[in-house]
């Protein structure tokens, strides 16, 4: 999935998923898992160079506003030739640099604070370049990695005689600096490359217990996070369209009118995410969060659109 944003990045085009992308991709989805589960030790080599190199790209568009600003005093904004590699501002060869840099000391340390900035790279380029364009679409894709994450931390269990989500997403993969060193013979490296947790998930502190980390899956902040950007565009559609044909009939005043479907999205992911923070705290075990997120983001935006259909009406009535 990463991988398939990353390629649309490189391209420079957006990717509009439709009713058969969003019944697919939970199924996709849990074939990777599979994938992970079983062949994760003799392909963690592989899996921790393209996490690399994709985090590192994803890194890069997630700089390049910040770069753009800093360099923009000191540059005219002309393109450098680099022959067949293309032709790139001054912007974008530091972002790219800076980026590279970021993720070369995550490689030598393994610091969790870098593999945060990764994974934030990573949702930032997936939410700018993969788009819902309908709120059938949005429910259809919810719904399914609904189920695909309750299945695969509730029920995995009874089938594999583990937790596949949890092991999946808590293994960590062997250093490429140490499987090198190893290889030639530099033991004084190896003891210094540290297990590396590939940057599918954002992790914190535990408060409680020393050494331990909380953890979100990415998914679990891109998939609603395509929603908010869904009715955050419909927003603004709205609003240059005006909400209604007739320009004589004036909306309904008060606070439900100045409420959006973004701000009512962001408010019950808000919840949804205190809620499952609190569900793992009392029950002492991994939850799937979107059981938590997607209902407290949908069920809402339903509501406030079938009601604000209702104002609409007894307005023009």
């Amino acid at each position: 999935m990463i991988i398939f944003v990353i390629f649309i990045f490189i391209l420079g085009k957006f990717a509009t998923l439709d009713t058969m992308h969003a019944l697919c991709l939970p199924l996709g989805a849990s074939v990777s898992l599979l994938v992970m589960f079983f062949f994760f030790d003799s392909m963690q080599l592989l899996f921790a160079v393209c996490t690399a190199i994709i985090a590192t790209v994803a890194l890069a568009f997630l700089l390049l506003p910040m770069c753009q600003y800093i360099i923009r005093p000191c540059t005219d904004g002309n393109r450098i030739s680099f022959g067949i590699c293309g032709r790139f501002t001054a912007a974008e060869l530091f972002s790219f640099a800076l980026s590279v840099s970021i993720v070369c000391i995550w490689v030598l340390t393994g610091h969790w604070l870098l593999m945060d900035a990764m994974g934030m790279g990573l949702c930032v380029a997936f939410i700018a370049f993969v788009r819902l364009p309908s709120l059938k679409v949005s429910t259809l894709l919810l719904t399914g990695l609904l189920i695909y994450d309750v299945f695969w931390v509730f029920f995995s269990s009874y089938i594999f005689s583990t937790n596949v989500m949890v092991k999946v997403a808590t293994r960590p993969a062997d250093n490429p600096v140490g499987i090198v060193a190893r290889k030639l013979n530099l033991g004084g490296i190896v003891k210094e490359a540290p297990k590396l947790n590939l940057p599918g998930k954002l992790v914190f502190p535990s408060i409680h217990n020393s050494g331990h980390f909380s953890m979100l899956g990415l998914g679990d902040i891109v998939m609603p996070g395509l929603l908010l950007c869904f009715v955050l565009r419909y927003d603004a559609y709205k609003k240059s369209q005006g909400i209604t044909t007739d320009p004589t009939l004036q909306p309904p005043k008060g606070v439900g009118s100045r409420l959006t479907y973004f701000h009512c999205s962001l408010l019950g992911y808000f919840l949804g995410l205190l809620t499952a923070t609190v569900s793992s705290e009392v029950f002492k075990a991994a939850q799937p969060a979107l059981l938590y997120l997607v209902p407290f983001t949908l069920l809402p935006l339903l509501t406030m659109a079938y009601l604000k259909v209702i104002i609409i009406r007894t307005s023009i009535k």
